[in-house]
């Protein structure tokens, strides 16, 4: 589905967890840093078991929408009356879903109690990822070079991401490379939309001409601006995390605070009040 609607797809796709990482990840950190105990880990858990269902299951949705959209492949993929291949195009784009698919059921099972190997999470995504940029280095696009163009400005994103992804099995919890990863997941969902609206515009009619190397130059620079677009939301949303940390700690003044996930809490004591005795143990009369 190499439509206007196929692209938006995929780009919110990215959106929704670029855009996602970039409160999560500040909040985590000032959550580890700021509690001693372990009920920020155990809410940390909990949302990478929600981001690991989202991500199954819009991956679930994706495969399904490549596959039974109207002009779709409907499971066929090879024409017995023409002996040739049909809609690959769009069982290419099922693969991609497929793999963040099996990434998303990971992320679900590594905090079950099968108690997967730490990092095996970051793995699948770096495999899903890695995946998404070998289908479009092979990609067929019928000398439309443009489309060519833009897909291969596409791959530093995707791969960027990837090796962000595999570092992380090794480094986990590092704070710049999760930085980059959202970053770049943030790019590949602006520069999707960014195909669509460039080969397939919404209100119809032609797209870019794919022979003007105009085109070509404006759209490499466009795409360093969507990075440093990229770049500024998830900066703000660090400072923003940073700022509502401060503002936790102004309104509650000298109170110990809680800071579990973006939620600001009252620590209760649980110390029972001193009882005052008379010094011969006895009550006066």
């Amino acid at each position: 589905m190499s439509s206007f609607k196929g692209n938006a797809l995929r780009g919110t796709f990215f959106l929704v967890f670029g855009l996602g990482w970039s409160v999560k990840y500040p909040l985590k950190y000032l959550s580890r840093k700021l509690n001693a105990d372990n009920q920020a880990s155990r809410w940390i858990q909990k949302l990478d078991i929600l981001e690991g269902a989202a991500k199954a299951f819009l991956a679930v949705a994706g495969m399904l929408a490549e596959q039974f959209i109207p002009d779709g492949p409907h499971m066929g993929h090879y024409s017995g009356g023409t002996y040739s291949w049909e809609k690959l195009t769009n069982w290419q784009y099922m693969t991609m879903y497929l793999f963040y698919g099996l990434s998303g059921i990971v992320d679900v099972l590594a905090y079950s109690p099968l108690k997967l190997s730490l990092g095996l999470d970051r793995l699948l995504l770096s495999v899903a990822m890695f995946t998404e940029g070998f289908l479009f280095c092979f990609h067929d696009y019928n000398n439309a070079v443009l489309d060519q163009h833009l897909h291969s400005l596409l791959l530093i994103a995707i791969f960027g991401g990837a090796l962000c992804a595999l570092m992380e099995v090794f480094l986990r919890d590092h704070t710049i490379l999760e930085f980059f990863r959202t970053s770049f997941f943030i790019l590949q969902g602006s520069w999707f939309w960014q195909i669509g609206f460039v080969l397939s515009p919404p209100w119809g009619g032609p797209g870019w001409d794919q022979t003007d190397r105009g085109n070509f130059n404006f759209l490499t620079m466009c795409f360093f601006w969507h990075y440093a677009a990229a770049l500024l939301v998830t900066a703000a949303n660090s400072v923003f995390s940073y700022w509502y940390r401060k503002a936790c700690q102004a309104n509650f003044g000298n109170i110990d605070v809680e800071f579990d996930c973006g939620f600001c809490l009252r620590k209760t004591n649980q110390s029972p009040e001193p009882v005052l005795l008379p010094e011969d143990g006895r009550d006066e009369n």
